[in-house]
């Protein structure tokens, strides 16, 4: 039984992987520059020396702040898109890239823009 559901978890990440391999280019140019303006205009901030974005959230507490890391966890793991983070009591630092192409993809501003929603749902 458990065989037959690795299985099954694998032959998902698998077809999730093939149902949407546009999101998994990098963004460059003009295409680029528009998708991450709301971003920016959000505070999150381009990272010098590396093709990512990153953004610290604040909340009131550490239980908030939580609270944000696990709805963007689930989201993340049903995008197969993981952040890289760090969090302090109230802090929680983000960094955004997509390793498979080397940047920024729309993995990470997808990702980014459900950060902002959790966030404020939160606070």
């Amino acid at each position: 039984m458990r065989i037959a559901v690795s299985n099954l978890v694998r032959q998902s990440r698998l077809l999730s992987k093939m149902a949407t391999p546009a999101k998994r280019a990098k963004l460059t140019g003009s295409d680029r520059s528009e998708k991450l303006a709301d971003l920016i205009a959000a505070d999150w901030k381009e990272v010098e020396g590396r093709d990512a974005i990153q953004k610290q959230f604040m909340f009131k507490n550490f239980n908030q702040a939580f609270g944000f890391m696990t709805r963007v966890a689930l989201k993340a793991e049903k995008m197969d898109h993981h952040p890289e983070w760090f969090n302090v009591y109230n802090k929680v630092d983000v960094t955004l890239s997509t390793h498979d192409v080397g940047g920024v993809s729309d993995f990470d501003i997808t990702l980014a823009k459900f950060m902002e929603t959790a966030a404020s749902s939160v606070k």
